[in-house]
């Protein structure tokens, strides 16, 4: 990846961790000009090929997350944030690192559960929120928030995750 590509794309991925860890989301002032970023410089660096390059990457990204999204158990920033990753890696890019996150993210959420609720707890309130999930297709069916829940800040997991799986196919600043 040249190398204002990967100082664009750490940028979007640093930018999001911090406002997700201060504010609880990620905007799209940050998601949009990520994907339009992605697109033009792809478009700059390698005309139509790298301009379809990119645009699959976004469709695939904002793919990859959309049924979570529709079922309440993740917010659409989180969407937007892997459609600009996928502008920057491209489609098998993208799909590496979202495997990379959901593996992370799956780690993470287990210890935070923990942390938060102890394994007795933890292990009745993921009961409790697959049983939402199958019998009302929705997350949001568990409880109310009332702020004690812990709250998993995906966009970090997103940014994490992403540069795991680049650094681990030496994407990031290989040839």
């Amino acid at each position: 990846m040249p190398p204002l590509l990967t100082v664009a794309l750490i940028a979007v991925l640093l930018l999001s961790a911090l406002t997700d860890i201060r504010w609880q989301r990620v905007p799209n002032w940050i998601t949009f000009p990520g994907m339009a970023g992605a697109v033009i410089l792809h478009t700059a660096f390698h005309g139509q090929q790298g301009l379809l390059f990119s645009l699959k990457g976004i469709g695939m990204g904002l793919g990859l997350l959309l049924v979570f999204y529709v079922l309440g158990g993740m917010g659409a920033g989180d969407v937007k944030l892997l459609g600009a990753v996928g502008g920057f890696v491209g489609p098998d890019g993208v799909l590496s690192a979202f495997l990379m996150t959901a593996l992370l993210g799956g780690i993470y959420a287990v210890a935070l559960l923990l942390m938060h609720w102890g394994a007795r707890k933890s292990m009745r309130q993921v009961i409790t929120m697959f049983r939402a999930l199958f019998l009302t297709r929705s997350v949001l069916a568990v409880g109310g928030s009332s702020g004690s829940e812990p709250k998993l800040r995906y966009g970090v997991v997103i940014a994490v995750g992403t540069l795991a799986s680049q650094l681990w196919a030496d994407r990031l600043f290989g040839s």
